[in-house]
């Protein structure tokens, strides 16, 4: 892919001077001195060895250890103290003018040209401090990819290929055989030559041809270039041999093009390399260049070595976080939901905060949201292991009370300090009542159908984890229309604002949003949690973010129907009459024999255990839903009936007509549920 950069550190200016446009334009942007020619065959390119010449002798080796498992994982200097760097590049990643920086050797100098050989090394010297800083620069991946080549092009090379291995191994983990290569960005600009312009770099459409893979053999001439870590120049006969295998057979290079080419070395091994390339009319590149074209491989390779770690920490962060939070939110019935979360910042994705919408028995819904103290994988790893406690209880259906005492005991048994504020407040649809026990955290914020929005007052209790403290419930109306919000203190608290500040400001917020809706219609969740969101500004991120959002639709009581049935023989008959005439009056007559025949095995089951009287209940929603409770705690179990057996028949038969079914065990006895589609 081909880029222009918008800016190069280390270029001077070009010329815009038509009389200059002989010289070679490349050779201003290199931020060579106006007065060293750069003509082929000048003092400049005087240096460039020549097509037969041996080896470069002085480039050393960038990075090293001793008999890593890798075979391309380099063998580092034998005088490098560490055996990472060598005597050239202290450490390998030295900046100039730093303690134990980079000092480039310096090129023989010309007769009467010192002065012009000491510019020379200065401008190296600077080029590379800042071609340095701008790959340091990247967090991830791409970034530091890309500012290697805008490092570089057209300041130190007309073209840079780099190709990096695929898949790029993180850490201590074997690499993946075969080893391969990858094209991972290629960038080229040229100078815009028209008469009377000025001249500007553009971007080039046609790029040098490369393969997009390469599988390194081993042995290859590929393979010993990268195993000996060291820049080359690619007129030499191993340079040109890998080169012709890194950029395919049937992509050559150019004719007169000269090429760096540059194994990038990680931490441990051998993870991808640059090709640096000039055109003919440029100067060529010198020895020193090596050391340039080193120093810039280093910093790439460490850096990507990084960026690979974050990258591979940071997707662990968010699926911790994602497993650790509902992937999506339940549909009960009467109510509508709606969530939000926002981490405290990208780079700690992580926290304490959570909600959750948990289905109860006889249509409610219990409505959680908690934040354990920090924002930290330790926090994360306690909201875990609370929220899996808060949905263990709620499926046992206590009272909000005693949710919150128990998970105070879970939360001092996890260890010391383990504080957390909770919120958890139960929803029946058929009442259109609340109740709401408070554990320390900001109360919620209840918004009438009207556009008039309430704190309201719940007991404000003690965190989770302090222990030895008693919780209060509160039961309070919940009209159909209302939304109730629950959010964690990172909404409204933050170093600008205090707690009751930003409460009164999201109460104001809410109300506001109503207006635009009218008295008479509530306002879209989605766009309220959005909205709610937007009221935050620069600065105020200084904590996690939970929403959750309740829409209380209610069931009308006309679609309701409830009795009680004395546990005796005639119990199923009389239930099988109500429910008759229920339906009659819901115009679902189609429904009559299979809610009769199903009524009458789940009442039969019941009373068969029941001391107390039996509850029946038909609610009338989307669905029709049928609900038997009695006084027994044991859950009832499907089984398969034998051909000699007279009963065991009743689940099996509920499981075959109805649409679902279940059973959920309540402190007094259980519930036993069914439901089915109505058609309508």
């Amino acid at each position: 892919m081909t880029e222009h950069p918008t800016s190069h550190e280390g270029r001077q200016p070009l010329a815009a001077r038509p009389q200059e446009r002989a010289r070679p334009r490349q050779e201003a942007a290199a931020g060579l001195p106006s007065d060293v020619p750069g003509k082929a065959g000048g003092p400049a390119a005087a240096t460039t060895p020549a097509p037969d010449a041996p080896p470069q002798p002085t480039a050393p080796a960038i990075a090293g250890g001793a008999g890593h498992p890798d075979p391309l994982g380099g063998t580092g200097h034998p005088d490098s103290p560490d055996g990472t760097g060598h005597p050239g590049l202290p450490g390998g990643t030295g900046h100039p003018g730093a303690p134990g920086a980079v000092a480039l050797a310096v090129s023989p100098q010309h007769p009467g040209g010192g002065d012009t050989s000491a510019r020379r090394e200065g401008d190296r010297l600077r080029f590379v401090g800042a071609a340095t800083r701008r790959i340091a620069r990247g967090i991830d991946l791409d970034e530091i990819v890309l500012g290697l080549c805008r490092a570089t092009v057209p300041t130190f090379s007309d073209e840079i290929l780099v190709y990096l291995r695929d898949p790029l191994p993180v850490g201590d983990e074997r690499p993946v055989a075969p080893f391969v290569l990858r094209l991972r960005r290629t960038d080229r600009l040229r100078l815009n030559d028209l008469e009377g312009e000025e001249l500007v770099l553009v971007p080039d459409p046609d790029p040098t041809p490369a393969a997009e893979l390469c599988e390194v053999r081993s042995g290859g001439a590929l393979a010993e270039v990268l195993r000996g870590v060291r820049p080359v120049f690619g007129d030499s006969a191993a340079a040109k041999a890998a080169l012709t295998e890194l950029l395919g057979p049937e992509h050559p290079l150019p004719g007169g093009l000269r090429a760096v080419l540059a194994p990038l070395r990680g931490r441990r091994r051998v993870i991808g390399s640059a090709v640096f390339l000039r055109r003919p009319e440029r100067a060529g590149f010198e020895p020193n260049d090596l050391l340039v074209a080193a120093q810039l491989a280093t910093h790439t390779a460490l850096g990507i070595d990084k960026a690979v770690l974050y990258g591979r920490e940071a997707y662990i962060a968010d699926e911790l976080q994602r497993t650790m939070l509902p992937d999506s939110l339940p549909q009960p019935t009467g109510v509508k939901l709606a969530s939000r979360y926002l981490p405290a910042a990208e780079t700690a994705r992580v926290g304490g905060d959570w909600y959750d919408a948990i289905p109860l028995p006889g249509s409610r819904v219990a409505l959680v949201v908690g934040d354990v103290m920090g924002h930290s994988m330790t926090s994360a790893a306690i909201m875990g292991q609370l929220r899996t406690t808060a949905q263990t209880l709620a499926g046992l259906d206590l009272p909000p009370q005693e949710v919150l005492h128990h998970l105070d005991e879970q939360a001092q048994r996890l260890g010391e300090n383990r504080m957390a504020t909770c919120m958890y407040a139960v929803y029946d649809p058929v009442s259109h009542r609340i109740t709401v026990a408070n554990a320390g955290h900001p109360p919620p914020i209840l918004l009438h159908l009207g556009g008039r929005a309430e704190v309201l007052r719940v007991p404000p209790g003690a965190p989770i984890g302090v222990g030895g403290v008693d919780f209060e419930a509160v039961e309070l109306d919940a009209p159909a229309g209302a939304t109730l919000l629950l959010y964690t203190d990172g909404l409204v608290e933050s170093r600008l604002r205090d707690v009751w500040t930003g409460i009164e400001q999201l109460r104001e917020r809410l109300a506001a949003t109503a207006q635009l809706t009218g008295p008479d219609h509530s306002p879209p969740l989605e766009a309220l949690c959005d909205d709610v969101l937007d009221m935050l500004g620069p600065g105020d991120r200084d904590d996690d973010i939970a929403l959750l959002a309740a829409r209380f639709d209610g069931i009308a009581p006309s679609d309701v129907a409830y009795w009680f049935l004395e546990p005796e023989d005639a119990a199923p008959g009389r239930a099988r009459r109500l429910a008759r005439r229920a339906l009659a009056r819901w115009d679902l007559e189609e429904l009559t024999d299979s809610v009769e025949l199903l009524v009458s095995e789940v009442v039969t089951n019941a009373v068969r255990y029941a001391e107390r009287p039996v509850t029946l209940r038909l609610l009338r929603t989307d669905v029709l839903r049928c609900e038997v409770g009695d006084d027994s705690p044991q859950l009832p179990r499907q089984r398969r009936a034998r051909d000699t057996d007279e009963g065991g028949r009743g689940l099996f038969l509920v499981n075959r007509l109805a649409r679902r079914w279940g059973a959920t065990r309540l402190s007094g006895g259980k519930v036993v549920w069914f439901e089915l589609a109505t058609r309508t």
